[in-house]
C-alpha cells in the first residue's frame, strides 16, 4: 500500500473546512495526513487544533514549503497570493493544489505553466467540477452525439455575495474569479476551447458592508459573458454577487436533436435532465453521488501522486479559463470583443456501458406544451 501523502495547508479561511473534512476521510483510508497549517492570522492556530487536531501551525507560508515532511501544498489563500505561493512551492519540488483562479495575471499563470512542465511535483488548479459523476455522464452523452451537434449553451452561478473577506471586492477578486470560473470551466470542458469573448461587466452595488465595515467595491460584482467556440457555437455565462435566489439548471446545452441540462449547481450537481426529440419527453436522472464534494480534486491529486496517474484536471485548462475571465473584464470595460490566444486539450472520459442507463433508471416528464 502506498505511503500517505503528507499535506501542508496554506490558508485557513472560509474553504478550509471542506478540504479538511475530505482530508480526514483520506487519513482514515490511509491515503493522506495533514502535517501542518499556515495562516497570517495566528488565531487560526487554535481553530485548526481544536477542530481538526492539526498541532503544527505557522504564519509563514515559506515554512510549509521548506519542510521535508510535506509532499503536497494545498493553497487556500485569497486570490492575489495564489501565483507567488504556487511558484515557490513548485520550485521547492512540491505537488500543488491551488484554489481558483490559478493566478491573478496571465504572466503569472504562464510562468507557473512553464515551471510545472519540468518540476517534479504536479500542479492542479481548482475548480474540480469535471470530477463529478453527473458532469461526466453529461459529457459522455454529449460526445456520443445523443443531442446532436451542440449549437448554444447557457450557464449560471451567483448569490448575494460574501460578507467576510474584503478581498472578494478588491482588484484581483470579483464575481467572475470567485463564481463564474466554475461555469467557464464546465462549458470549456464540455465544448472545448473558446475562440473569442465579449462581456458586459460592472460594479452594480458600489458599497457593501463586509466584516462589519462599509467598503467601496472595486472588483466587478455583475457579469454576462458571451463565449464564441467557433463555427457559430455560442454560450453565455451569467454570474454576480447580485442574485438572491434562482431555480433553474446550472448548465444547459442545446443540440440539434435535443437538450441536456444539469440540475443544481455545477459544483453541487443534483442530477440532469435529457430531452430527445425522438422520445418527446424529459428524461430525469437523479444525482448518483449526492455527497460528492466540490473539493474532490484533493482526493484525485492524492490518488495520482500515489499511483503515478496523470490528473484529469490540467494547468493548461486553468490558464485558458483565466484568460477568458481576464479578457471578459477587458471587454466589459471597453465594449470590444477579445480574441483568446490560448488553447488546451479538453478532458475525455472513457465510455461506460452503465451510462447507457436502462429506461427504468429515469422517469419521463412530458412537456404540457408539446403539440400546441
Amino acid at each position: 500500500m502506498a505511503k500517505p501523502v503528507r499535506i501542508g495547508v496554506i490558508g485557513c479561511g472560509s474553504v478550509v473546512v471542506k478540504y479538511m473534512k475530505l482530508a480526514e476521510q483520506l487519513h482514515f483510508r490511509g491515503m493522506a495526513d495533514v502535517v501542518l497549517a499556515c495562516d497570517v492570522d495566528e488565531s487560526k492556530k487554535q481553530f485548526m487544533r481544536e477542530k481538526f487536531g492539526v498541532e503544527l501551525f505557522t504564519t509563514r507560508y515559506q515554512e510549509v514549503i521548506e519542510r521535508d515532511d510535506v509532499d503536497l501544498v494545498l493553497i487556500l489563500t485569497s486570490m492575489l497570493e495564489h501565483g507567488p505561493i504556487t511558484k515557490a512551492a513548485l520550485q521547492a519540488g512540491k505537488h500543488v493544489l491551488v484554489e481558483k483562479p490559478l493566478a491573478a495575471t496571465l504572466d503569472e499563470a504562464a510562468e507557473l505553466i512553464e515551471i510545472a512542465e519540468t518540476a517534479p511535483g504536479i500542479l492542479m488548479p481548482a475548480p474540480h467540477i469535471i470530477l463529478s459523476k453527473t458532469y461526466q455522464a453529461i459529457w459522455r452523452r454529449v460526445h456520443r452525439g445523443e443531442i446532436g451537434d451542440v449549437k448554444l449553451a447557457r450557464a449560471l452561478y451567483g448569490w448575494a455575495g460574501p460578507w467576510w473577506g474584503q478581498w472578494f471586492y478588491l482588484p484581483g477578486g470579483g464575481a467572475l474569479f470567485d463564481m463564474g470560473v466554475y461555469n467557464v470551466t464546465s462549458l470549456t470542458g464540455l465544448l472545448g476551447p473558446v475562440k473569442r469573448v465579449m462581456a458586459m461587466t460592472g460594479v452594480a452595488i458600489p458599497e457593501r458592508v463586509v466584516e462589519d465595515k462599509l467598503m467601496k467595491v472595486q472588483a466587478e460584482d455583475n457579469a454576462h459573458v458571451l463565449l464564441d467556440f467557433g463555427e457559430s457555437v455560442f454560450a453565455v455565462v451569467t454570474t454576480g454577487y447580485t442574485i438572491q435566489k434562482y431555480r433553474c439548471p446550472a448548465i444547459e446545452l442545446y443540440g440539434t436533436r435535443g437538450t441536456i441540462q444539469m440540475m443544481g449547481d455545477d459544483w453541487d450537481p443534483e442530477g440532469y435532465e435529457l430531452w430527445l426529440n425522438s422520445v418527446g419527453a424529459w428524461q430525469v436522472y437523479g444525482e448518483p453521488e449526492p455527497a460528492w464534494p466540490w473539493v474532490d480534486g484533493l482526493r484525485h491529486l492524492v490518488k495520482c501522486i500515489q499511483t503515478g496517474a496523470r490528473p484529469i484536471i490540467t494547468p493548461a485548462h486553468g490558464y485558458h479559463v483565466l484568460e477568458i475571465m481576464l479578457k471578459a473584464q477587458e471587454s466589459g470595460r471597453d465594449g470590444q470583443a477579445k480574441l483568446i490566444q490560448s488553447t488546451f486539450t479538453p478532458p475525455a472520459f472513457p465510455d461506460e456501458p452503465k451510462d447507457a442507463v436502462p429506461s427504468d433508471a429515469a422517469h419521463l416528464v412530458h412537456d404540457p406544451t408539446d403539440g400546441l
